[in-house]
């Protein structure tokens, strides 16, 4: 009996420590292999410390690939305090190279921290002064890559741009929008140390940096660069309280080229005002659009059939009256008897009242808000406004009158080339863009409205327009051999105290190119020019020409001769094409370059080449030189 129930003791034993035994077994297993991934990392925590290495940040690119904006490698300084033994020669050292007090510096030797960033100071370093703390050769002390925005073009594209603080995160513009995909991710180097921070002497481990994404523009840089350049001379030729220039793809809304003016050198933001920083005119400035509205109440017109441009007549005596009001013509005395082809041309404001009359207030609130006025466009930028327009209800006789020559609403520049731009483009509305891809992500035109107007109605408007330029007050946009369609718009501004301003006026020009097949719209705005003749023909035309002519020689547009004639005035620069006078005789080539200033040059009498050459054009008068055989 004593010795089963021995027996049957060994055996509960021997099963106790057999069952035990399994399940050390299985923590060990659970330890070594289910849980090792977890532990090994908390174990490395303890052990590892990482030293950031900043990622770039994507690059900002135009249509063409052209580098906006960039990055440049600096270094930064990082201290690991616990490695530094001589904390006092350090702080000493390092306060004198970095140029700041002592007391500063040894705040960051002896912080109690595992890593210590030193910023600002130790921030953005050139590489003469990381050399001289890489030559002290202090333990602790590290130098590492960072990262800084580069803007090689100053001001250029400021506004739509913006800019990135110290830390390169975006602060406004496309660099705030975009900052996540821009923002790249920073990679580490991981070394190990003690419970006291004293480095272990096993190998470090680099994490790489993943570079953001680049953002690709519909900008064209050259174009940009030519819009500003011409909109600054007149900025500063004027002294204008601000400027305003767009280019716009007609059948997609791309941005080709946007220019707020006063704008900011990017690199040096801090030295500007929030003013000027932060309004971005183009989109956000409010401001009565004149005549160039116009345009809208003319597509409507003959769009609703109430109005055959070419056989209708209005007689203006240089003034209409409505209800209790009378609306004068810039013309005080009149334009006399003018077909609505004239009535265009000559931007007569009692001409439009009749159209806008026509068409009825419904109908012409219809169009404008079809072609989005009274709303944002969409554009992909921040800050824009909405402009304001008159609540239909609250349009009666003298409302209706002057809304229909661009008087008594509030739009945007944006506004107005999008709105534009569906007119003649046979009536579809696009939503502007000025971002083509990010990353993988490609972005495409976006159709908001189509058959706003007919094709027909599109055709004639852009006649309409080309004629303004052709033999308008659009004139000194004209360029010979290209048909350029536009209109002049002269808009007077509302002051504080809800009334107009005594001789402060913007001054605008919204043209296309070419009139057959609209691809380029152009628009100019210059607020409260001075020096001037305060028309927008005298002052915004001739710098919507400028960036016409730059259009066409950076994209090679052809000539085209079909266009409208123009009827040359007494005080017009005439231009003429050289012919082909190779071979002709002296008496010849004289016959041929009737209008200029020939000089011959040699005693024979045929030509065998001039300067300029042929078929360059020249203005009437100019001196050609011919050679003679």
């Amino acid at each position: 009996m004593f010795q089963t129930k021995q027996n049957n003791r060994i055996k509960y034993i021997f099963l106790f420590s057999t069952l035990v035994f399994i399940l050390i077994l299985i923590k060990v297993f659970y330890i070594e292999v289910i849980e090792y991934k977890k532990l090994n990392k908390l174990a490395n925590d303890l052990w590892s410390r990482n030293l950031t290495v900043m990622a770039d940040r994507g690059r900002i690119l135009d249509r063409n690939g052209k580098v906006i904006v960039d990055n440049i490698t600096t270094v930064g300084l990082y201290l690991v305090p616990n490695q530094i033994n001589n904390k006092e020669e350090v702080a000493k050292n390092l306060s004198q190279i970095l140029n700041v007090s002592y007391d500063e510096m040894y705040k960051h030797v002896s912080k109690k921290t595992s890593v210590e960033r030193v910023h600002p100071e130790g921030r953005n370093l050139d590489y003469e002064i990381a050399n001289k703390i890489k030559n002290l050769n202090y333990d602790g002390v590290y130098l590492l890559k960072e990262s800084k925005r580069n803007y090689p073009y100053k001001d250029t594209l400021s506004h739509i741009v913006g800019f990135t603080g110290i830390d390169n995160q975006g602060l406004s513009g496309l660099e705030l929008k975009y900052d996540k995909l821009l923002t790249g991710i920073n990679g580490n180097i991981k070394y190990y140390s003690d419970g006291k921070g004293k480095r272990l002497d096993l190998s470090e481990i680099y994490e790489s940096p993943i570079k953001g994404n680049d953002l690709y523009l519909t900008i064209d840089l050259d174009v940009q660069l030519a819009l500003e350049n011409e909109l600054k001379n007149a900025f500063n030729k004027y002294k204008a309280e601000g400027a305003i220039g767009i280019v716009m793809k007609a059948k997609t809304g791309e941005i080709i080229a946007m220019s707020s003016l006063p704008s900011f050198d990017v690199e040096n933001y801090k030295n500007y005002s929030e003013e000027v920083i932060n309004r971005n005119l183009a989109i956000w400035s409010n401001f009565e659009p004149g005549s160039t509205f116009k345009i809208v109440t003319l597509a409507a017109a003959i769009n609703e059939n109430v109005v055959n441009i070419f056989e209708d007549k209005y007689n203006d005596t240089g003034s209409i009256k409505v209800a209790t009001s009378t609306l004068h013509c810039w013309k005080r005395k009149g334009h006399g008897l003018q077909t609505y082809v004239q009535v265009v041309e000559n931007s007569c404001n009692p001409g439009f009242v009749t159209l806008g009359q026509k068409l009825g207030k419904e109908k012409l609130f219809k169009y404008i808000k079809e072609l989005g006025f009274g709303k944002k466009t969409g554009i992909d930028l921040n800050g824009e406004a909405t402009g304001i327009l008159f609540n239909l209800d609250k349009v009666g006789p003298v409302e209706l009158a002057t809304t229909a020559f661009g008087q008594g609403i509030s739009v945007t520049a944006i506004q107005q080339v999008t709105a534009v731009s569906a007119i003649i483009n046979n009536g579809n509305l696009y939503t502007p863009y000025i971002v083509s891809k990010i990353g993988d992500k490609t972005f495409e035109p976006k159709l908001k409205k189509e058959g706003i107007i007919t094709k027909e109605t599109s055709e004639l408007v852009r006649y309409a327009l080309e004629s303004v330029v052709a033999n308008g007050s659009g004139r000194n946009a004209f360029i010979e051999n290209y048909r350029i369609g536009g209109k002049t718009g002269t808009a007077q501004k509302v002051g504080e105290n809800k009334t107009y301003m005594s001789g402060n006026y913007v001054l605008s020009f919204i043209g296309f190119l070419s009139s057959n097949n609209p691809e380029y719209v152009v628009y100019i705005a210059l607020d409260h020019p001075t020096g001037v003749t305060q028309y927008g023909g005298v002052a915004s035309a001739p710098i919507a020409k400028s960036v016409f002519e730059n259009i066409i020689s950076i994209y090679d547009i052809e000539e085209d001769e079909n266009g409208i004639p123009k009827v040359y005035r007494w005080n017009d620069t005439v231009y003429i094409t050289i012919p082909d006078i190779i071979n002709k005789t002296k008496k010849e080539a004289k016959q041929l370059l009737k209008g200029l200033n020939v000089e011959f040059i040699g005693d024979g009498d045929k030509v065998i080449d001039s300067s300029p050459t042929y078929n360059t054009r020249v203005k009437q008068n100019s001196t050609i030189k011919v050679i003679l055989n």
